[in-house]
């Protein structure tokens, strides 16, 4: 059969399977245990839809997801070892437009919810008749699974999906699969994010705000218990019991109890001030960042940042949160469009534009256009280019002031360009004989002044002053 342009044989549809590895949720089920034995009593980590109901969850995997999706994606070519950008019609439409139902910006975010909550992300290739890779599609996580054969290679199953055109289950081999995957501590083919080691963290959270709802909704009153000081039976305990919920529970919270007899009332549960709500909360939030490698400045949780500027802190959050999930996302679109590897000359490449980072904060990118403007190394219709300002005449090569030399020119007399010492001046002609010889010396000696005038027009006004001024005193003698 044919899938995207691509033939798809029977033989390898249904490969001798050896290992079939799965990478549900079921898989890491009892790995995400509170404690040991917690699956047995009930008591286990909430799904996977209940953790993102937690408000450190939805704020780092959207966080982190939002700003690796603003992030352009380029096509670069290498010329004399630089990297530029460039366009293919082969590579580039892909690249703007990966599939008809996603714009770029959703394709990338879809790419890192999926590796962040499941620790894999499948995309689908999408081919025409050229073996071109033409469309991207995200698979769900939960409906692939990853077959390995005797001779150990590598296919995956995939379920109907009909966004990606798969009208029923499909194995198909690993080069029509993009598989980036999050850190893999249980098999090199499956990755486990970072909900697995969040999860009890973020259900703890939830179980927080559950009874603080709770809490709140029985107007900040704690449950209790009804005493009286003599012993009662059970009919009686019973019959309190019921006509006290009936009349003070529900919607008649604060009515007014006449309690008879010695009856008194005492409260239970422990105050959220005793119990250390609010520090028992703050350090779930600082739990699941951990995890999710996200500073808490970030997502508004940190108390005392550390940083003396912005640049600083962009600095730290790209370097530990998202750097390496942006080399991983272009390292594998060049290997999975066909740029590189199988021995292929590395001519061309991708590369997300960190730009896109920096567009929020003008005064920062202003001094580094400014610093790399004086340094040379770039020009000034490059800068004007980040800012998205049209070139101008003259901007198009980086410039240097005049007097910056290197060392080695500087040791030389005089360096080059200076001006250089004035000639001396000629020395007084002999007394002549006649008066035909000392005219004729007095020619020379202008002649002289002005062969003097034309190597060093700077020192023209001064040598024709001193010549003219000795040419008349020899024409005085003379007379």
């Amino acid at each position: 059969m044919r899938i995207f342009g691509l033939e798809i044989r029977r033989a390898k549809a249904a490969p001798s399977v050896a290992t079939t590895v799965s990478n549900r949720w079921g898989w890491l089920g009892t790995a995400l245990e509170s404690f040991t034995g917690a699956w047995q009593r009930g008591v286990t980590v909430d799904s996977r839809e209940t953790l993102l109901a937690f408000s450190a969850v939805y704020a780092c995997i959207t966080l982190i997801a939002d700003d690796i999706s603003k992030l352009r994606i380029k096509l670069m070519e290498s010329k004399a070892g630089v990297w530029i950008e460039t366009t293919s019609a082969a590579f580039s439409p892909v690249l703007r437009k990966p599939n008809n139902y996603q714009t770029r910006i959703q394709f990338l975010s879809a790419w890192i919810t999926s590796k962040l909550l499941d620790g894999n992300t499948y995309v689908l290739k999408e081919r025409d008749q050229r073996g071109v890779v033409v469309g991207l599609h995200i698979l769900d996580p939960r409906r692939v699974l990853i077959v390995i054969t005797t001779d150990g290679d590598v296919y995956y199953q995939l379920q109907q999906d009909h966004l990606a055109g798969l009208s029923g289950p499909i194995t198909i081999p690993a080069r029509e699969i993009i598989h980036d995957r999050a850190v893999c501590l249980f098999h090199p083919l499956v990755g486990v994010g970072p909900i697995f080691a969040s999860g009890v963290a973020a259900t703890q959270g939830n179980r927080i705000q559950a009874n603080s709802t709770k809490f709140f909704e029985n107007m900040s009153r704690p449950s209790g218990m009804l005493t009286a000081p003599e012993e009662i039976d059970d009919e009686t305990a019973a019959r309190l019991k019921k006509e006290f919920e009936a009349g003070f529970s529900g919607v008649n919270i604060g009515r007014l109890l006449v309690a008879g007899s010695g009856l008194k009332y005492e409260p239970m549960t422990i105050p959220a001030q005793q119990a250390q709500l609010i520090e028992q909360l703050r350090w779930t939030v600082e739990d699941v960042a951990r995890c999710f490698h996200v500073p808490l400045h970030k997502i508004g949780a940190a108390t005392n940042v550390k940083f003396s500027n912005m640049a600083e802190m962009n600095q730290d959050y790209y370097s530990q949160t998202l750097q390496a999930l942006i080399e991983s996302i272009e390292l594998l679109l060049d290997e999975g469009l066909g740029l590189a590897g199988s021995g292929r000359e590395e001519k061309y490449g991708t590369e997300l534009d960190l730009e896109g980072l920096l567009r929020m904060d003008p005064i920062q990118r202003a001094q580094r256009n400014q610093i790399a403007i004086s340094a040379g190394y770039m020009a000034p219709n490059e800068a004007r280019a980040t800012d998205s300002m049209l070139p101008v005449k003259g901007g198009e090569e980086p410039y240097l002031q005049q007097q910056n030399y290197p060392l080695s020119v500087l040791v030389q007399q005089p360096p080059p360009g200076s001006v250089p010492p004035p000639a001396p001046a000629p020395a007084p002609a002999p007394a002549a004989a006649d008066g035909s010889s000392s005219k004729e010396i007095v020619a020379m000696i202008e002649r002289l002044a002005a062969q003097i005038a034309e190597s060093n027009a700077a020192q023209a006004p001064a040598v024709d002053g001193a010549v003219a001024k000795l040419a008349a005193e020899l024409r005085a003698e003379l007379a």
